[in-house]
């Protein structure tokens, strides 16, 4: 199963615990749009946080290696 497939029947299934109205439709919409946003935002968020590290490592490497300057 896609994660579109699963996003909107989890929606589907929270929005029919609500009881708000009888049709589940606009939770599994919900849950699919949520799901396609997901699949984009998920692996950005990680290949930041991954680089973010790696630059962060490379300066403190950096820094162990040649000595770090007081620029004040």
């Amino acid at each position: 199963m896609g994660a579109t497939t699963i996003g909107a029947l989890v929606g589907g299934v929270i929005d029919n615990m609500g009881g708000d109205d009888d049709s589940s439709f606009d939770g599994a919409i919900k849950g699919a749009v949520l799901a396609n946003v997901l699949k984009v935002v998920v692996p950005l968020a990680i290949t930041w946080a991954v680089g973010w590290a790696v630059l962060r490592g490379a300066g403190e490497l950096k820094d162990q290696l040649f000595g770090q300057e007081d620029g004040a």
